[in-house]
């Protein structure tokens, strides 16, 4: 199912996954036409650029819609933790993820691929590192989630992979 679609932010990371930012309606047409069958939005509905009613658009194309609203500025693991519910109940499912502009989803792709597809560090932060080097409440976030699964994890500062790179 791996195509190239017109979306903010594109990446596809799996046949059954792929992330962007936020869609348009015409996006999602083509989104359910490439045959993705679910949508998870993590923005909040006053990001920008939020799409009213996106909800109704999803389910009108007959993909199934889930919201978990992370406030950008004050990402929590409880966040994480009904993303990963949402991501196991939909494990064999093509799901379209998004927020306002990919970083919210990469980072929870980023822990989803360390703790549950037990991913490599470095291809894991590879991937993180194609949308973002996230700031001081990403890495903290990082860091907490890991640890809670004792899972030690260097790799990614708001400066980049081991400390180095753009933040």
């Amino acid at each position: 199912m791996q195509r190239q679609m017109d979306v903010s932010n594109f990446l596809q990371y799996s046949d059954l996954i792929a992330t962007s930012g936020q869609p348009s309606a015409r996006d999602f047409e083509s989104i359910a036409q490439a045959g993705y069958r679910a949508v998870i939005n993590l923005a909040m509905n006053n990001s920008v650029p939020a799409l009213p009613g996106e909800d109704h658009i999803v389910s009108s194309l007959g993909m199934a819609y889930v919201q978990i609203p992370v406030p950008f500025d004050q990402p929590a693991p409880q966040h994480f933790a009904l993303f990963a519910a949402a991501m196991r109940e939909l494990e064999r499912t093509a799901v379209w993820i998004h927020c306002a502009l990919n970083k919210r989803v990469s980072a929870f792709m980023y822990l989803y691929n360390r703790i549950h597809r037990h991913q490599p560090q470095a291809q894991a932060a590879a991937l993180l590192h194609t949308v973002w080097h996230p700031d001081p409440a990403w890495c903290n976030l990082i860091h907490t989630v890991l640890g809670n699964y004792g899972i030690s994890d260097t790799g990614v500062s708001h400066t980049g992979i081991g400390g180095t790179g753009a933040a």
